[in-house]
């Protein structure tokens, strides 16, 4: 299976119940948002295909790579990474040792670590399939964001 942006949001579209995909600010991305009854939902992936003007850090403009970004739970960003990284300043990097420009690997999102975002550029199938149980956690986590905003 060649994994590209579409058939990773395909999966999600196909596994994931209640969730849209929408395009905003140059990313496209999958939300928990049953009925669309909220205004833009809650994120659960989104797939960034192009450096923005304060997301430079993996280098999306080389030919063919993209990074696929996912909000965990803080523990399980301890899990994998240790300690979350202070919020870094606009149009800042966070200060953590891993290359945010590598391929293929599951590394913190270089902008939004401090926030547990998790990311890998460019999975290949093995990745892939590796990112299936943190997709079904970051979907669970949405789904818990989703019903304390409707209770609000």
């Amino acid at each position: 299976m060649l994994v590209t942006p579409d058939s990773i949001l395909a999966y999600c579209m196909e596994h994931l119940e209640g969730v849209v995909l929408r395009e905003s600010w140059g990313e496209r991305g999958i939300y928990y948002n049953p009925g669309e009854t909220l205004p833009r939902g809650v994120y659960i992936l989104t797939i960034k295909e192009k450096d923005g003007e304060n997301d430079r850090a993996s280098q999306l403009d080389r030919e063919g790579v993209y990074r696929v970004n996912l909000g965990l739970r803080k523990p399980s960003f301890r899990a994998l990474f240790g300690e979350l990284p202070k919020r870094p300043p606009a149009g800042g990097v966070v200060e953590m040792p891993y290359d945010f420009a590598a391929l293929d690997r599951l590394i913190p999102h270089p902008v939004y670590a401090w926030m547990g975002w998790i990311a890998v550029l460019s999975p290949g199938e093995q990745t892939f399939r590796e990112l299936l149980p943190y997709i079904e956690e970051a979907y669970g986590f949405a789904k818990e964001k989703y019903n304390r905003r409707k209770r609000k």
